[in-house]
């Protein structure tokens, strides 16, 4: 890096600055990355900046081009910015992934190696038409609102409808065997939808859908969570059975409505954590009423049923399951689901929305910490 000019600034000082510039796909100061490959005062203020992207077609090159000369333009002297770009070799994309993988070269599912601190959530239901989707994409934006940092498995392979819900139109950026995803509402999404042309179905069976789980998660860089949540599929089939296998530690959430039907359904498919040795962390229910002009409350699909679930799975299991919150049946929340804007990251003010964040509220109350795992540490 060569200074050809005397400014108030110095080169150390644009390194500086551009060690708050974001990569907007990984998450992670583009100084950290080595990104930066040149700076040079080209004098009357001038400053010309060399970013080294992951690969020539990035998506984002705008995004950084913005923040960087935004940080730049900033310090003493710097009158005007210019951004060139230019590509990492296979080498150096190799040494990006092993970086970002902890040293580690091959892909490894990070959320089953010991010591991980990221909490997983499969949200399940017993059976579709629940809302199942709809909660889920609004829990991982009010979690992201609360400050955490979140990233939502779309696991829902046949019915997946997460990439919508969350307004994502970005394709997900390839370094070789890497899969950097993107990002929405401050959540990391990845989906099959994002993979398949429009309107094409998946036809696969169980080892297919095993495989494509496992490389969602060991292929996808995710970076450090607080949260992961996966949008399973209804019932218990090959998907929640591979969860189990692949996520050992992960929780199950289960969406149910106040219907009886629906109840006795959700209630079996919790059930199925005793079999997998998972813990169930609540129970929601959803569409639970809807509110009428004069305050009243209209239940359309009865009443009773999340608790009752709930109710359930602490009898079979032996352990408190609660009812984490009962979501009002709402217009705002259907169309926040088509525009790609969940509820909770609109302005609306709602009993809906309320009853999302304090499920949200309930579920980041546990904090990550150390107690109980080995530190590595030997007395001298």
């Amino acid at each position: 890096m060569v200074s050809i000019s005397a400014t108030e600034t110095t080169e150390a000082d644009v390194t500086t600055a551009l060690s708050t510039v974001l990569d907007p796909e990984i998450r992670r100061p583009i100084t950290e990355l080595n990104m930066v490959r040149d700076i040079a005062f080209e004098g009357d203020g001038l400053v010309s900046v060399l970013i080294a992207l992951t690969t020539s077609g990035c998506p984002l090159r705008d995004t950084i081009t913005k923040d960087v000369t935004a940080a730049v333009v900033a310090l003493p002297g710097v009158e005007a910015v210019r951004v060139d770009m230019t590509v990492m070799t296979p080498d150096e994309r190799t040494e990006l992934r092993t970086l970002l993988r902890g040293g580690i070269g091959e892909p490894v599912i990070p959320f089953a190696q010991p010591g991980n601190l990221t909490r997983v959530l499969a949200v399940s239901s017993g059976k579709g038409g629940v809302g199942k989707s709809t909660v889920t994409a609004n829990l991982a934006v009010a979690l992201a609102k609360q400050g955490l940092s979140v990233g939502v498995l779309d696991a829902d392979i046949y019915g997946f409808s997460i990439p919508l819900m969350l307004g994502v139109t970005q394709n997900p950026t390839k370094v070789d065997d890497m899969i950097l995803p993107p990002v929405a509402h401050g959540v990391k999404v990845i989906s099959i939808g994002m993979f398949t042309p429009p309107g094409q179905p998946v036809v696969w069976r169980g080892p297919m859908l095993h495989r494509a789980l496992q490389q969602f998660l060991a292929d996808v860089f995710w970076g450090d969570l607080d949260v992961l949540l996966l949008d399973l599929p209804p019932g218990t089939g090959d998907i929640a059975i591979s969860v189990a296998q692949l996520t050992p530690e992960a929780e199950l959430l289960v969406v149910t409505t106040p219907q009886q039907a629906a109840a006795d359904v959700a209630s079996r498919a919790g059930v199925m954590a005793m079999q997998t040795r998972q813990r169930i962390a609540g129970v929601i229910e959803n569409m639970s009423w809807l509110t009428q002009p004069d305050g009243s409350k209209l239940e359309i699909f009865g009443s009773g049923g999340g608790a009752q679930v709930a109710g359930s799975l602490s009898s079979t299991l032996g352990y408190d399951v609660p009812l984490l919150g009962q979501v009002p049946l709402e217009i705002q929340v259907r169309e926040g689901g088509d525009t790609g804007v969940p509820l909770v990251a609109s302005t609306v003010e709602s009993p809906a929305q309320e009853a999302l964040q304090g499920v949200a509220t309930a579920l980041g109350a546990r904090k990550r910490g150390l107690a109980g795992r080995r530190l590595g540490l030997s007395p001298l």
